[in-house]
């Protein structure tokens, strides 16, 4: 036997979790990519599994329904993208987190999947359901941001922090959609500072 033979009975390196975590990014990353060329076409679990390199029963084992995956995938870019810091200074939290919203939601796929994401919502019940579910999680990670500030004393006690999120998304979705003026740093700065600087003590 060679030296550099394993030795009966030695434990050999597992590598079905770096697969699994592989074949995880890669459906995840494929479903977003899809829907931003989906240009209305329905995305299907067939479509993600081939994309991904997976079969499709591999697309199943995590996630019920196409739109699970599709959840899942807006869901974690945004978690990778999206500061959420708490730092003990509200107002640079805040900015923090709108500037980087406003910054991920512009990149090329994020915005292709979005913009697809709201036009085929209005008649299709369940993206509708899809879109829905994935601004609920982005409204709460910014709730619970403003109550960290509100606990702190940072906000007046009865600081109404749905209409603060209202705001802030307001803002988002009116300029993302329209275009109308710029989703930029300058405009997260005095978004942030007049947010706070309103519902403070």
């Amino acid at each position: 036997m060679n030296a550099t033979d394993p030795q009966p009975g030695a434990a050999r390196p597992h590598t079905g979790r770096r697969r699994n975590e592989a074949a995880h990014r890669a459906i995840l990353d494929a479903a977003l990519r899809l829907l931003a060329e989906s240009d209305g076409t329905p995305v299907t679990i067939d479509a993600i599994a081939r994309s991904a390199g997976v079969g499709k029963q591999t697309v199943y084992r995590w996630w019920p329904s196409k739109g699970a995956v599709l959840l899942d995938a807006l869901s974690d870019r945004a978690d990778q993208d999206v500061a959420g810091p708490d730092t003990g200074d509200l107002r640079a939290d805040l900015r923090a987190f709108v500037a980087t919203t406003f910054d991920a939601a512009q990149q090329d796929t994020t915005a292709s999947a979005l913009r697809t994401l709201v036009r085929e919502a209005a008649r299709d019940p369940h993206l509708a359901d899809l879109m829905q579910s994935f601004t609920a999680t982005r409204r709460t990670a910014l709730r619970e941001l403003l109550a960290r500030g509100r606990e702190r004393g940072q906000l007046r006690g009865d600081a109404d922090l749905d209409l603060i999120v209202d705001q802030v998304y307001g803002v988002f979705w009116y300029r993302f959609l329209l275009g109308h003026a710029p989703l930029d740093a300058d405009a997260a700065d005095r978004l942030a500072a007049s947010l706070v600087a309103g519902a403070a003590q």
